[in-house]
């Protein structure tokens, strides 16, 4: 086909330009018609044809292209609208919903997202009725086991499900934004009436059911209050005995009982209590059968972390220590233990987040339940038989070991292990307790006690409790006595270590070199003058400004000379590198923003390092700064100095080969995704070429490493939810979207493990719910070669896969399914008793 020739916006023009694009396999002429369509849809004469599109003797790819016209038209060109058209526009667009009711799915949803944006841009000012009215234009009377009562109803919660989200997506002012939120969240009584009836309709069907589902957990987000979904919430709990709406349902219930302001609706939460210990003999079922699906769902349903009354959760606290207990080892025989481990924490935290008597009183209360959760923690912590452990693969060794790590035990010191936790927790209870004699007292004896052990060159396990217990202890110290100790405590190790420095680089000496930085990080990793000006004032506003002088930074100011000539001799040892980066990303984890007088050295520094030897340490590092100080203007050009060279140099490793450096690889993705998360507008700048990771990243998924391919679909999902608002990635992705998706397919059907498939997922339902005009193109492009990316897809299996891929843009969980399922197909599993137990 020619290229087409744009002189006039016309329905014949948009048709031919589609069918270039879609089929034609010249890919010149592809991208002439991408950029013509794109600029037909900015066109005011798309307020005319998209109508046209519409049409029910049109294929769907237009009538979709017709859909998202719409869209784009009152999303991003609301000003061209011509006047007096406003209530054509919206009668219009309620009868396109209404005739595409039963189908195709993807044209809907399409439709249902202009109509939302449509409301969003009427409802303050000219249409505050816009909820209500529009569900009595589509509840006609007719029963939802009809056929076209079903299709009505489904379509109305379409529309419902996508009102909230894209409140969410839309690219509004934030005072704009609160005040739909608010009004939105007006409509709510009415809203939430429909849903809990047809919940509670005993014939309902189950997609309409699944469907309210949905829309619950949308509409959560405008902050609904627990007291306003009481209702919802006991429906919901009913809904767990039907297997096909369990996960569905979980997930909801999850999401109403999470929302920020439970914990002021304790007699809502008190209510749902004995429904949720009711799920105990399901627990207990799975457990038994091993469903590990069902046990990780259940175990989510158990956390209700809004705990405050001993005896009404006593049986509930004893149901979540029965999960951390899990029987097996993970991640071979279970992957539920680990999930239970927020709870724990957060129980921890609002327990010492009371005033001091009921402080008192519940640490004497919980104390004998977190004994008995270090003997369920030992327990988890010990190796299989070594017959056992020899047939496990690589990934499931490496998930054990962090697993392992993340508990700080050691198989060879398991019953000491035990005895020294549970004195450093006695401890930590002292501290909670802020007693000065006591905190005195267990300084100076610990002091002893690591000084003492620090005479071994090796990072014992008690070594390490015991400097973070110190780090606490110092933290509680009156704030006039904390440098004076701290100094008195760090000195000694100082002077040890200046005295290595200043000796010829050996094997001998870089173990105690590692050990004493070690120490420094775990002593620093504990000192939080943030968490303890928390503790003493509960109620005091959220602190912006860092405290001046802390401590930790003029030790570190002091000491930093000599970690730079520790440098200058052990650059190329990454053990040292990595110990001195560990001293100050734990500090910069524990002082957040009292770190800012160290910043533009540490950048500095940073470069430094990874010029002469690139390691992920120093990435992870970064990626640290960026996190925490991404947004401050004053730091903001030794950041950006150090983004830039950090990515020039890893760009020259994938230019000479980084197949050899995975895990430099896996921290440059994560460095990226960070950067991206937190201050996108690094890319709007020419010093930053987000192009360059792109490219990067396509290469990433040829790595066989697990972690490095999670990073590189971290990468990816960030970077394509900015593609409208980073004009370089919208450039790329227009220009190589296609080899995005096409090296993404290869992955899923075979290339990498089909645990990843979750990850790949992630990256897809981004491109559904970003771009999914260009995902449209990509997908059919990509899957037309046959055999690709399997020689066990058929065109049918393409084709189902493709429809399903674009008509998912609500639900994450949903997509993962999709694509499991594709992985499978394209294995030559589905069906196989192996997939069964997938």
């Amino acid at each position: 086909m020619e290229a087409v020739n744009a002189d006039e916006f016309t329905v014949e023009a948009v048709e031919r330009a589609l069918q270039q694009l879609y089929y034609d396999p010249d890919m010149d002429k592809k991208n002439v018609a991408q950029k013509w369509l794109t600029q037909a849809q900015a066109s005011p004469q798309a307020w005319h044809f998209c109508w046209a599109l519409l049409r029910p003797d049109k294929v769907p790819e237009i009538q979709f292209f017709g859909a998202s016209t719409l869209h784009a038209k009152i999303s991003r060109h609301w000003s061209d609208l011509p006047p007096g058209q406003l209530d054509s526009l919206r009668s219009q667009l309620i009868t396109q919903v209404g005739q595409f009711a039963s189908g195709p799915k993807l044209v809907l949803t399409r439709l249902c997202v202009a109509l939302a944006s449509l409301v969003l841009h009427v409802l303050a000012e000219t249409w505050p009725t816009a909820v209500p009215d529009l569900l009595c234009a589509f509840q006609t009377g007719e029963s939802v086991t009809e056929a076209d009562g079903q299709a009505r109803c489904l379509a109305l919660l379409e529309l419902l499900a996508v009102l909230p989200e894209e409140l969410q997506s839309s690219r509004i002012p934030a005072s704009r934004r609160s005040q739909l939120r608010s009004a939105l969240a007006v409509d709510w009584s009415s809203v939430c009436s429909l849903l809990q009836q047809l919940l509670q309709q005993p014939d309902a069907p189950c997609p309409v059911r699944e469907q309210v589902l949905r829309c619950v957990s949308s509409w959560l987000t405008l902050d609904i209050a627990l007291k306003d979904s009481e209702g919802l919430l006991e429906s919901c709990l009913a809904l767990l005995k039907e297997s096909e709406l369990f996960d569905t349902a979980v997930e909801t219930i999850v999401s109403i009982i999470s929302q920020p302001d439970c914990q002021r609706f304790a007699d809502s939460l008190l209510k749902v209590v004995p429904q949720v210990l009711g799920l105990q003999e399901q627990l207990k079922k799975a457990v038994q059968d091993g469903d590990m699906e069902t046990l990780d769902i259940m175990i989510y349903m158990t956390l209700l972390e809004q705990v405050d009354h001993w005896q009404g959760f006593q049986a509930l606290v004893s149901m979540i220590m029965s999960c951390t207990g899990t029987p097996g080892h993970y991640p071979v025989d279970e992957t539920s233990s680990s999930l239970t481990l927020t709870f724990w924490y957060t129980l921890q935290d609002d327990i010492t987040s009371l005033d001091a008597e009921r402080q008192t009183l519940y640490l004497q209360i919980y104390r004998p339940v977190y004994f008995q959760l270090v003997d369920v923690l030992l327990q988890k912590a010990c190796f299989p038989r070594d017959e056992d452990y020899a047939v496990w693969s690589a990934d499931d060794k490496e998930q054990f070991k962090t697993y392992r790590l993340n508990k700080t035990f050691e198989k060879e010191e398991i019953q000491l292990t035990l005895v020294n936790f549970k004195i450093l927790f006695v401890l930590y209870i002292f501290h909670l307790y802020s007693c000065e004699w006591t905190g005195h007292e267990l300084l100076i004896m610990l002091s002893s006690h690591i000084r003492t052990d620090s005479k071994s060159p090796v990072q014992s396990p008690q070594c390490m409790w015991i400097m973070q217990a110190l780090g606490f202890l110092l933290s509680a110290l009156p704030s006039d006595e904390i440098l004076g100790k701290l100094l008195s405590l760090v000195t000694p190790h100082i002077q040890q270590l200046e005295k290595l420095a200043n000796e010829p680089p050996s094997s001998a000496n870089k173990l105690p070199i590692v050990h004493i930085l070690g120490l420094l990080s775990d002593l620093f990793s504990t000192f939080d003058l943030n968490k303890q000006s928390e503790r003493s004032e509960v109620m005091r506003p959220v602190q912006t400004q860092p405290h001046h002088n802390n401590p930790v930074v003029v030790v570190l100011q002091q000491a930093f000379p000599l970690i730079q000539t520790i440098l200058s001799k052990w650059l190329n040892e990454p053990e040292v590198v990595e110990a001195v980066c560990a001293v100050f990303e734990k500090s910069l984890k524990t002082l957040l923003h009292d770190f800012a007088p160290l910043v533009t050295q540490l950048c500095e520094l940073i470069g430094q390092m990874f010029s002469a030897y690139p390691q992920a340490s120093a990435l992870d590092l970064t990626r640290q700064l960026v996190h925490i100080f991404g947004c401050e203007k004053d730091l903001f050009s030794p950041i950006i100095a150090l983004l830039e060279l950090i990515t020039n140099i890893t760009m020259s490793i994938f230019q000479l080969g980084s197949r050899d450096h995975p895990d430099v690889v896996e921290s440059f993705m994560q460095l990226h995704a960070q950067a991206l998360r937190r201050k996108s507008d690094l890319y709007l700048s020419d010093r930053l070429d987000i192009k360059a990771v792109f490219y990067c990243g396509i290469l990433s998924f040829k790595f066989p490493e697990a972690p490095t391919l999670k990073a590189t679909c971290l990468l990816f999902t960030e970077l394509i939810s900015h593609c409208e608002q980073i004009p370089a990635v919208r450039e790329v992705l227009q220009e190589d979207g296609k080899l995005l998706l096409q090296t993404l397919l290869e992955a899923i059907g075979g290339q990498s493990p089909r645990s990843l498939a979750e990850h790949f997922a992630e990256v897809l339902f981004s491109a559904s719910r970003n771009c999914p005009s260009m995902l449209s193109v990509w997908l059919r492009e990509a899957l037309l070669p046959p055999g690709f990316p399997s020689s066990h897809l058929t065109t049918e299996h393409k084709e189902h896969f493709c429809q399903q891929i674009l008509r998912e843009q609500v639900s994450k969980r949903r997509m993962k399914d999709i694509v499991k399922e594709f992985a499978l197909l394209s294995r030559g599993l589905q069906g196989t008793e192996y997939a069964a137990n997938y």
